[in-house]
Order: structure tokens, then C-alpha cells, then sequence
């Protein structure tokens, strides 16, 4: 694993979470939604990036405004079919 450090303006910082540590546990968890929304991370992937478990992460999704399952109409349709 690789460490990277950020230059934050206090402002954003602040916005983010009241301390550093919490800001930075915030903003890896910001990522990994992002990340998995664009279908850049599987949600194992992105747990591990928040440093949460996958339950948790998926649990959490909802909050940011991304859903837990990301089929297109097409894909649940052909899933039903399959059924």
C-alpha cells in the first residue's frame, strides 16, 4: 500500500470533518464512492480504499447519493429473463 500526502486549504479541510484524521478518513471514502460509481473500483476495492469492510461500504452508499447495485435497465431486464 502507498501512503500520498494532499495540500488542502483550511477552508475545504474544515468543510470535510473537524480534524485531519477524520478529514482524510473522509475524503478515502469520498474516493472510493466516486471510484466505484464511474465503475472504476469493485466494492471490495473501494471498502479496502476507505478502510472500511464491504458491508459497511455498501451500507454506506446511500449517503452519498450512489446506489448499491449498478445494473443498467437492459442488464436487470436480461436478469429477469434469466430468472
Amino acid at each position: 500500500m502507498r501512503e500520498l500526502t494532499m495540500t488542502i486549504p483550511d477552508e475545504a479541510l474544515a468543510a470535510v470533518a473537524e480534524s485531519p484524521e477524520e478529514a482524510g478518513a473522509e475524503l478515502r471514502m469520498l474516493a472510493a464512492v466516486k471510484l466505484f460509481e464511474l465503475k472504476k473500483l469493485s466494492s471490495g476495492a473501494a471498502a479496502r480504499l476507505a478502510g472500511i469492510s464491504r458491508v459497511e461500504f455498501l451500507s454506506r452508499l446511500g449517503a452519498y447519493g450512489v446506489a448499491t447495485f449498478q445494473q443498467t435497465d437492459e442488464e436487470l431486464l436480461d436478469e429477469i429473463k434469466n430468472a
